[in-house]
């Protein structure tokens, strides 16, 4: 496994992030334990969840199997990054949600009952949450920080704009802010390209890609009728049709590497200096161990131009792209 920083941090994560949201929906307990035990044995250090996870609305299900696995002891708890999210509707009331400081706080004390550990090593905002100002939102977060609960902040789903004004107001309270961002970004979903790659990396922040299959139309499957994945659902399959041609140009090309697809779509994310660490899902140890080999494929200048042409970007950073 490879390391490193996450963002202009000094914390150490593996370069593949272990993404739990299958935990409890598709894998039950012991198989989720499994993978978890799996994926350290891999020298994957970085587990990433959320709150809402396992999609009962209060119950923090996925939250609940971590904490089981964590209190089986074996100093595993010091063996791992930990980091969930807070935003998302957790009860019926409506201050059960989003970013104020009030749900922040009592989020946060429920998801360290649920993990059952005394800190979140990065606590992360889930999504935007226009209606809270980011001075009360920041007053929250540093009050977790000091309290020794939360270690670091990310963000997910922000757009470039957001970063910088949340980053700022940060800066104006002398504070951190934030060292990550999770965002949809892949070969065949590179829009982010634009506005929030350049503007996490000249912020420090590193990018932790979601969805680095985009759906699974990057899997490998998405063409064959027999091995579709669970993510190829019809309104998927309207994608995988569209883009029919480069899927099949990026499987001849893969073939030709002698890497799967999957494979390379994590690898070619691991060749952009923005991303700290792609974030991976898998439902059993067996797909788990096989996208870990990702981090040994090795694309050269002549393999990343191929796949530009497969799966051509926005051209550029923001307003190059489209503006003299």
């Amino acid at each position: 496994m490879e390391y490193t920083n996450l963002g202009r941090s000094g914390l150490t994560v593996s370069r593949l992030c272990l993404g739990t949201m299958n935990f409890g929906p598709f894998a039950d307990e012991k198989e989720s334990h499994e993978i978890m035990d799996k994926a350290l044995e891999l020298g994957i250090n970085f587990f990433d969840t959320a709150n809402v996870y396992g999609w009962k609305m209060g119950e923090g299900l996925t939250e609940k199997i971590i904490g089981n696995w964590l209190a089986n002891g074996d100093d595993r708890r010091d063996s791992i990054v930990l980091a969930t999210k807070v935003y998302g509707q957790m009860g019926k009331s409506p201050n059960e949600r989003g970013l104020s400081k009030y749900h922040i706080v009592r989020a946060c004390e429920e998801s360290l009952t649920r993990l059952q550990t005394d800190r979140i090593d990065l606590y992360q905002m889930h999504h935007v949450e226009r209606t809270t100002p980011y001075e009360e939102i920041w007053e929250a977060m540093e009050q977790l920080v000091r309290e020794g609960k939360v270690l670091y902040i990310g963000s997910s789903n922000f757009a470039g704009w957001d970063i910088a004004k949340s980053q700022a107001k940060a800066n104006d309270r002398n504070f951190m802010g934030s060292i990550s961002e999770q965002h949809k970004y892949s070969l065949s979903c590179r829009l982010p390209e634009l506005e929030v790659l350049p503007s996490s990396y000249d912020h420090g922040i590193g990018v932790i890609p979601w969805s680095p299959l985009d759906g699974g139309l990057l899997g490998g499957n998405a063409l064959d009728p027999g091995k579709k994945s669970r993510s190829i659902d019809k309104t998927q399959q309207v994608r995988v049709e569209k883009l029919r041609s480069n899927i099949e140009q990026y499987h001849a090309f893969c073939e030709e590497l002698g890497e799967s697809p999957a494979d390379v779509a994590i690898a070619w994310l691991l060749h952009n200096e923005a991303v700290a660490a792609p974030i991976i899902g898998p439902r059993n140890v067996e797909q788990l161990v096989g996208i870990a080999n990702a981090v040994n494929v090795k694309l050269n200048e002549e393999s990343l131009k191929k796949l530009d042409e497969i799966w051509p970007g926005p051209g550029g950073d923001a307003p190059a792209a489209y503006s003299w």
